[in-house]
Formats: structure tokens, sequence, C-alpha cells
């Protein structure tokens, strides 16, 4: 049986402790899973991942990753818990004064990765999204659809067990959209990665039948959602195997 990664129980948030933002939210989301979360602007799509990574305190309720019970866990617990996932925010996040490369590899740096690994892991990652000869770019020298693209690699090269995205592909063509869509099947096929992306993009809604959570007026509703394996029985193209080679350079370093 498949555990649960993700645990809402009753969870309510707010900001400035005004009106909710989200109200009375429950439900669980089982290890390998995929789906899309939509909703309309403002209706609370990005503080749910915020309260999933920890970064937003529910007003009420329990959140529970991995089982653990966030309420009770030290900030330190905190830090530890969140080496296990990735975020993708809208806006980049990524550091001005630092280059791609090291962009990139600061989650690797931070893990105590070798110079090695982190310059093939790196490298590879970089390749994949399309812009190796940027690694000794600084993000401001970058359009808005490649700050987005060095974004998702770096959080994507931790391997995390949980990958929440929002909005990642709303700066990028169809094609490139679809190359990071393909990286995210990838990640949730090859390595069993929970992945939650945030999508106003219809075609990719249409495109690849994964679950839909749907945040409307504070609550949380799910659509499509199979008693099966999310993670098994999606019903989109097969994925491209662009991903083969970097998911070899995972396993080596798994087994170092």
């Amino acid at each position: 049986m498949t555990e649960t990664t993700i645990s809402f129980a009753n969870v309510s948030a707010t900001y400035d402790n005004k009106h909710d933002v989200l109200s009375d939210v429950s439900f669980n989301i089982s290890g390998g899973a995929f789906y899309f979360l939509t909703g309309a602007s403002g209706a609370g799509k990005t503080t749910l991942l915020r309260l999933i990574y920890q970064l937003h305190k529910p007003a009420s309720g329990t959140i529970k990753l991995f089982g653990k019970d966030c309420s009770e866990l030290s900030r330190d617990e905190i830090s530890t818990l969140r080496q296990k996932m990735a975020i993708v925010f809208q806006e980049y996040s990524l550091i001005s004064h630092m280059t791609v490369f090291d962009n990139i590899a600061l989650p690797l740096r931070v893990r105590g990765f070798s110079n090695d690994k982190i310059k093939k892991l790196v490298t590879k990652t970089l390749e994949w999204v399309g812009l190796g000869k940027y690694a000794n770019s600084y993000p401001m020298e970058l359009s808005g659809g490649q700050q987005q693209r060095i974004s998702v690699a770096r959080a994507i090269i931790i391997q995390p067990s949980i990958l929440l995205a929002d909005e990642p592909t709303g700066n990028l063509d169809d094609e490139n959209a679809s190359r990071l869509m393909e990286l995210f099947i990838q990640m949730n096929k090859m390595f069993g990665t929970t992945v939650i992306l945030a999508t106003h993009n219809k075609k990719l809604l249409e495109t690849y039948k994964f679950p839909v959570i749907i945040v409307d007026n504070h609550h949380v509703a799910f659509s499509g959602v199979n008693t099966e394996s999310t993670a098994r029985k999606w019903k989109g193209p097969q994925p491209q195997n662009y991903f083969s080679e970097i998911s070899k350079q995972f396993e080596d370093i798994g087994k170092a």
C-alpha cells in the first residue's frame, strides 16, 4: 500500500489574521502521485503550496508530511524536512550575484556533494533544459523564460521526494513547456517524486490527463482522481527519454 506523503486535516490559512484564504481543507496525497493544481487568481493555490513547503503556518488544523505532524517539529527539524522537497515559484527566486552554474549547484553544496559530482550533475541538467552555454552567465542576463528553466533545474537536481511548482511553464513557449512537463513526468515515474504543479494552461490539462486539485471559494476539491496510483495511470503521451542521462547520474550518486 502506498504511504501518504502529504496530509491536511481541517486546515485553514489566513494572512495578517484577517479573512481565510483557505478554510477547513482536508485531503491525503500518496507518495508518487502527480496532480495539477488549478483555480482562479487569488484563490489560494500559492498559499496551498507554501503550506506544504512549511513557508506558511496554518491558522488551524494539522499538516503532516511523510507521516510527521509539522506542528510538533522544531525549526531544525522543519529545515531537514524541506531537504526532501523542492519548490519552484513564479518569481524564479534566483540569487542575482551568483552565476547560473552556482545557482543550480547551491542545493548540492548545502548537502555536501563533491565538486566533481556537482560539475557533472549541473552540466547535465543545464544541457537538458537547453541552457548549457549560459553556465557562467548571471540571472539578470537571461530572459524570463530562461530564468524559469534555471529555477526548475535547481529544484529537480536534488531529486526531491516532493516537487511543488507554481506556474512553471507560464513564461515558456509550447516546446519548452512540453520539455519541462516531460522532465516532471520522468521524475515522477523514475524516482516516485510526488508532483503538484499549479497551472492555468488548459492545453497542459487537456494533454496530460493527471488528476486535478481545484481551489475555489476557500476550499479544495479533487477531479479525475483514480483509486490506483496516479503515478502509473496517467493518460498523456508517452514521455520522451530526455531524462535518461541525468537519471544515471543520480543513480551513480546514490551508490557513492
